[in-house]
């Protein structure tokens, strides 16, 4: 699939749930690994970093995770049921526990997750079925495995769509079109609920992982709403 075909929509429904979305794509060919030493040293400086600047209630008020939290409820979602990856993440490191260690791209995205506390989709391209993904909003009974979860109740929850089903929402990506060391060509969505402020920074750092440590080649980004 040439990635530059696919087209990436907000539905009206979420659009009416929350008009302040904002989200941003980074498509790029990509080396991915089983594990960098090199990155996870970062991520153990940036975790001391953000425990001296951050506690579980403090989390809260950041406007990123704010902002997801109170689209949830718009949607239809208990955000404290089902936390949004973001604020889980940041959360676990909080509460002094290591971050899961996946291979170099998750964690990379991971790391991005936490520093700007927006939700990151990370999706395989090749995995992705038809030319384009429709952002809207779970319904009752709609199939969805979320990656190491199993069966995930989506109804009210934002989820991107392909021509098969959702692939990814802000508590979890499906397992479908998971990343796995063998990915060459990513496509990573930020997905900003409190809306463009800080984005661009925010993407620049996630691509600069990307470069440093997946040598990101090819890179596109694309803002839409």
């Amino acid at each position: 699939m040439d990635r530059r075909k696919i087209s990436i929509e907000v539905s009206d429904e979420l659009r009416q749930a929350w008009p302040g979305f904002q989200g941003a794509a980074v498509f790029a060919n990509v080396k991915n690994s089983d594990y960098s030493e090199e990155l996870w040293k970062r991520i153990g400086e940036f975790t001391e970093l953000y425990r001296s600047k951050y506690t579980t209630d403090s989390i809260k008020d950041m406007p990123s995770i704010q902002a997801t939290r109170q689209a949830y409820k718009k949607c239809g979602k208990d955000p404290s049921r089902y936390r949004p990856s973001s604020e889980a993440l940041c959360r676990r490191i909080l509460r002094g526990i290591p971050l899961y260690q996946i291979d170099t791209l998750v964690d990379l995205i991971n790391l991005a997750s936490i520093n700007c506390g927006h939700s990151i989709g990370g999706f395989d391209i090749d995995k992705i079925q038809g030319y384009r993904l429709v952002l809207g909003i779970g319904k009752a009974g709609e199939p969805y495995e979320g990656i190491g979860r199993g069966e995930l109740n989506i109804e009210g929850m934002p989820v991107y769509r392909d021509a098969v089903g959702g692939v990814g929402t802000p508590t979890s990506d499906n397992e479908r079109t998971k990343i796995t060391p063998d990915t060459t060509r990513l496509l990573a969505i930020m997905n900003a609920y409190s809306g463009m402020d800080g984005l661009k920074e925010d993407v620049d750092f996630m691509v600069n992982l990307m470069k440093e440590f997946a040598d990101a080649k090819d890179i596109e980004i694309i803002f839409f709403k």
